[in-house]
């Protein structure tokens, strides 16, 4: 029998709950329709940009187009929510592992430090499969702007603590780039939530 560390029975045990309520979601999404009054609203349109991958390869909202995705806004070196964030999104991959439309994709607001190299290692600690869960880094003006004026999310730098102060809150974009709810990271029912609506979507067609 394969022995598993502490270090890995831990994540598995925390993120357990989530893995258990994504497979009810799916069996109960299938056997009800979703009704006229369950659409979600409508929040606003994803801008556009391009930036660089952990991979070296530029991607771009015009290569969303067609998925729904979850966005969050992380650095490599985060003391405070970061882990937890990243955490709670390598949880939804395994969850959402049946809604292959379904993409995650987490933009650092360090992007001088956080090299593709630098996202590349931190990735491989939360298990992100690659095409499946994006790290994006580039010109900080360009990620800061994209997070106030597109996704309506604060950020800020913190030089006398030499950190970054941003929103601890998942997106749910849907196919055509529109934004469709936001969600508390560390909150256990907003993640139940952004799994349900996300059956929602993909219901839309």
């Amino acid at each position: 029998m394969t022995r598993l560390s502490i270090s890995k029975i831990l994540p598995i045990a925390f993120g357990l709950g989530i893995v258990l309520a994504g497979i009810w979601v799916w069996s109960w999404a299938r056997s009800h329709q979703t009704g006229s009054g369950q659409t979600l609203p409508v929040l606003g349109e994803v801008q556009n940009f391009t930036l660089l991958e952990r991979s070296g390869k530029p991607l771009s909202d015009a290569d969303l187009r067609g998925s729904i995705w979850i966005a969050d806004f992380i650095f490599t070196s985060c003391p405070g929510p970061c882990p937890r964030m990243s955490a709670r999104m390598s949880q939804l991959q395994t969850a959402l592992a049946p809604a292959e439309e379904v993409r995650l994709v987490s933009f650092t607001v360090d992007p001088e430090r956080d090299t593709p190299e630098v996202l590349s290692r931190y990735a491989e600690r939360y298990e992100a499969l690659p095409g499946k869960w994006f790290f994006l880094t580039g010109d900080k003006s360009d990620i800061y702007d994209f997070a106030r004026a597109s996704l309506n999310l604060s950020v800020r730098e913190d030089p006398g603590n030499a950190h970054f102060i941003h929103s601890t809150q998942f997106v749910l974009i849907d196919k055509t780039g529109r934004i469709r709810g936001y969600y508390d990271s560390m909150d256990n029912m907003s993640l139940g939530q952004l799994v349900v609506d996300i059956e929602r979507l993909r219901q839309e067609g």
